[in-house]
Parts: structure tokens; sequence; C-alpha cells
């Protein structure tokens, strides 16, 4: 049974599972066949790894390994090896390629490297100066192991990891730069992990579905962690597979999952069955499925989605409460001072004016920056000062998001600050638009984007998914427009892409780098372009030649290939 005293550590968590013989880890094998692990048996091979590194760590040097895997079970066993030894885990992006993945394994000064024979041909020819690298499914790795099967928990190490002691260094998927590596302590994780476990009130019955990669803060701190301080068990589910979902959810009796990006769209988009609702999920917790695809998603199977706000760098964090309305996130977490501010006079934004239905009516002057005024759980980026720097500049936590807040306090997510858009010298947020546009009953996903106006500024630009069987009809598209109150006279297209299908980034999140720097010279997908009078028509090859020379005279060719 699980103790009520509050976790300080993850390693503490991690040696709670010692003696507990109840199913804790469920996984497909290489054999195609479901199996099951005790809790007793993960905490064992995870003190087995622990010891290893230990031994294998060079004096001196950061105890930092790199976990370049699926998920497979050695991603969970060398997380809790990690927080026994008193060890920090980057997680490495096995969609990054080259000089690119070998900067992410070096900056965060990883001298060990556990991979697996699939992701070889990754590292083939990097240079990797100092690092050993470990390859999980080879008899070279077992026979490694095999002198460290009996270790325990708290006999890896003399001194017991503290609160303060790293535990994660994993990147932040922005979308200009080099990755950020975000420093997490096993306190601060111990503690997000307890409160997703009240606020979900998870239990040892519970069966949590990891099917976002572990390699991402989202499975890490909002999945696995959670499980731990319940004592419910993990099911893992090598990638994400939306055809293979509600197979792996009755399998394995899963009641809880999470959730990024396009994940959410990808379920919708399998084809229905009768039996949809057969199934023991009680529980979904992510970040961008939107109000409209989140009540779609309810209707269809039965599960509550709950979208949260909590970056892994930790810095604000919003609590849904029992009356948080539709589309809202909630209010600002317990000691945090949360703000919207308008980054370019650094006043604090009006309440947003919202009509019965929820629509935003004042998105120009109502979104800003969300901002922590208060105390920041903030722990810093791995070796980055400037980055710091620039999140906690005049003694505030700056998210990098965009909010609005209701007269109540609630606050409502509207994107990114990178997703911002000024059109005609307005100040939009794609994410608002997005949400207007997924009404549109033919839309199975929907993207904006900024792309260079030809003069000044920006015009929208929506990439669009169609349903099965739906064809893009423009009068129908633009009478759709038409008859939303809550699109702003500047929130229209200016151009739309039919993109058979999102392209998405490794944690199911919108490419928008992609997006943005195609633009509308994205050939073979059709673009329509909006005329004077509101209608759309194809962007013919002539069409786009004059708008390039159009481009060339204003001296703004060079900004469609930013």
């Amino acid at each position: 049974m699980r103790t009520t005293t509050a976790p300080e550590t993850v390693a503490e968590l991690v040696a709670r599972q010692w003696g507990d013989h109840r199913p804790g880890l469920m996984y497909e094998g290489a054999d195609a066949r479901r199996h099951v692990l005790s809790h007793h048996r993960t905490a064992q091979e995870a003190a087995a790894r622990a010891a290893l590194l230990v031994d294998l760590m060079p004096p001196g040097a950061e105890p930092h390994i790199g976990v370049l895997l699926d998920n497979t079970p050695e991603f969970p066993f060398w997380l809790g090896a990690a927080a026994l030894a008193g060890a920090a885990v980057a997680g490495i992006n096995p969609t990054r390629r080259g000089p690119e993945l070998a900067r992410d394994i070096l900056h965060t000064e990883c001298r060990i490297l556990i991979t697996e024979r699939a992701h070889l041909p990754l590292l083939r020819g990097l240079d990797l100066p100092g690092v050993r690298m470990l390859v999980t499914d080879t008899e070279e790795y077992a026979a490694l192991l095999a002198p460290y099967a009996a270790a325990k928990p708290g006999d890896v190490v003399p001194t017991a990891p503290g609160p303060a002691t790293r535990l994660l260094l994993y990147f932040t998927s922005g979308s200009t730069g080099a990755p950020k590596a975000a420093v997490c302590s096993q306190g601060r994780l111990a503690g997000a992990g307890a409160s997703l476990a009240r606020s979900f009130s998870v239990g040892e019955d519970d069966v949590h579905y990891v099917c976002m990669p572990l390699f991402h803060g989202n499975a890490v701190i909002a999945d696995w962690l959670p499980a731990l301080v319940g004592g419910a068990a993990v099911a893992l589910r090598r990638r994400f597979s939306a055809s293979a979902f509600l197979g792996d959810v009755r399998a394995y009796g899963a009641t809880y999952f999470t959730y990024v990006g396009r994940a959410i769209q990808y379920l919708l988009a399998t084809p229905p069955t009768p039996d949809d609702r057969a199934h023991s999920l009680r529980l979904g917790f992510g970040t961008e499925a939107g109000a409209v695809d989140a009540a779609r998603f309810a209707e269809r199977f039965g599960v509550r989605l709950v979208e949260g706000y909590g970056a892994t760098e930790g810095g604000a964090s919003v609590q849904r409460t029992p009356d948080t309305p539709p589309g809202a996130l909630g209010r600002a977490g317990a000691g945090d001072d949360l703000a919207v501010i308008d980054p370019e006079t650094g006043r604090e934004c009006p309440p947003a004016v919202l009509d019965g239905q929820g629509r935003l009516s004042n998105g120009s002057e109502a979104i800003g920056e969300l901002v922590n005024r208060g105390r920041s759980l903030f722990e810093g980026y791995w070796r980055n000062p400037d980055a710091e720097a620039a999140r906690t500049r005049d003694g505030w936590y700056w998210t990098g998001d965009l909010f609005f807040r209701d007269a109540e306090g609630f606050l409502y997510f509207a994107g990114r600050t990178d997703d911002r858009l000024r059109v005609d010298s307005e100040n939009l947020a794609a994410a608002v638009i997005e949400n207007i546009l997924a009404r549109w009953p033919a839309a199975e996903a929907v993207a904006v984007y900024a792309v260079p106006d030809e003069v000044a500024g920006d015009q929208v630009m929506a990439a669009v998914s169609l349903r099965e069987g739906a064809r893009f009809d423009p009068d129908d598209f633009a009478a759709f427009l038409a008859a939303q109150p809550d699109l702003g006279t500047k929130m229209s297209p200016r151009y739309v892409r039919i993109v058979p299908a999102m392209p998405v980034t490794a944690t199911n999140k919108v490419h928008r780098v992609s997006l943005r720097r195609a633009g509308f010279r994205c050939a073979p997908d059709p673009v329509w372009h909006r005329t004077p009078t509101g209608t759309y028509t194809p962007l013919s090859p002539p069409d786009l030649s004059a708008l390039l020379a159009r481009y060339a005279s204003h001296g703004r060719s060079p900004l469609l290939d930013r």
C-alpha cells in the first residue's frame, strides 16, 4: 500500500515500489506479446542500473546520461536509476539528425548514452568524444548488467539524493534556435507528480497509458510520475498509434492517458465503431486539443479531457477548479501571481469580453503574454544564461505563451508568442483563429500561422486537413467564416493551404516552422487565396508570379525565406 507521507524526492518514490508485487509495468515486447512486471521488479531493475551507473560514471564528470529510446521498459528503468543514483537524464529526441543530435548530447554533457539498435543509424558518423554508448537490446548490455542484479534501491549511493538533486535535463520544443535544456530537480518533480495524483485521484487500481514519448516532459511529468505517486501501473506504447489506441486501452485496462498536440485529432480521425465507449478510460489530460475536439472526443468515447497548463520549466501553473468554465484552463496556482501583460507596453491587459457562448470579442486588447510576478519554480536552463535571462527579465517569469483572462480571473490559452500575427497593425493570436476555424464541419485539423504581407506586417494563412470524403468548397468556407460572430475583420485567412495530413513533430505538435517556411509556395498542395470580395479562388501559377513580383517591388522578398 502507498504511504500517505508527501514524497520529497523521486528516489523515494522509486524505492517505495520495493516489495510491491502487484502489476507495475506493462508493455509489448519484441515478440509482439504483452508482458507484465511487478512494481518490485521495476524498482529492482532501476536499482541494478543505478549501481551500474555509479561504477561507469567517470570521476569528476557531471552525472548526466542521455536516453535515446522509444517507450520501451528501459526508459522508465533508467529514469528510476538516475533518481536512485543522484544523476540526471537528458531526453534525446530521435527526430533530430546529424550535428543537431550530437549537439543535444554534448550540450548536456552526457558521458553515457543509453540507446537501442533501432536508433544506431542516427548515431553513425557522429563525433561524440567522451560519450560511452550502451545498447540495451544486446547481449553485451545484459552481461554488463548481470553483476548488479542483487542491488537494492537504498544501497546504490552512500548519501540519498535530496530535493535539489537534478533529475531531468529535458529539452523544450522551441520553434527557433537550438532547444533549451530545462533543469528539473527531484523535489520539484516529486511535488508535481503528487499534485497531479491528488487532482485526479490516482490510486492503486489505475493504469496509466503512456503513449506520448518519454523524452518529452508531458509523458514523464504528467503520466509516469503521478502513477509512481499513486501506486498505479504504467502501460507503455513504443510510439503513439491512433489505430492501436483503443486496443491497447482495453488490453491493459487503462484508466488515464496524456496527450499533446494533434493526438486527439488523430484519434478522432479513426473510423467510428459501435463499441467506441467499451473501455476503462476515465480521463485524458493534456494540451492543445481545443474545446471543439474535446467535446467531440467526450461525445464519441465518453471520456472527459482536461486541458492543463504547465511547462517543463515549471515557471507558472494554472490550476483547474470545479467552476472553471468551458474553454478556460483555470486560475493561477497556489503561490503564483499570474498576469496577462502586453509585452510592448509592460501593462496588464484588460479583461476579456466573452459572449454567452464563450466567444472572445476584444482579442486585440485582451490577449497578452502570461507572466508570473510571484515566486517561480523555474530552475534554469543548462548552460544557457541568455535564455534564462530572457525568461526572468524585470524580476518576473515570462512564459512565452499568450493568454487572456476573463472578469472572474479564469485564464484561457491563446497560443505561443511565436504564433502571434500582426495584421494591419492589429495583434492576433493564432490559437484563437484556429479554435474558430475548427468549427468548420469539413475540417479535420487546422493550423494558423503568419506569412509576411507584401507591404507591411503579416497576413493570416491556414493549413487545413479535411475529413475523409470532404473537399474544399470555397463558397461554403466563405459562408462559414461570415457566420462566425467572433471572427474579427482581420482574422479571415488570406491564404488556405489544403494538406493531406498536418505536419507534426515527434511530440505530435504541429510543425509550424515548416509551414511558415513554405508559406504559400507549397506545391503540390493546393492554395486558395481570398479576393477583396471575400471569396476564395485557387492561387494559380500566374497569380503566384504576380504576388512574388509585388513582394520584390516592396523589397520584402527576403522575408519569404526567413
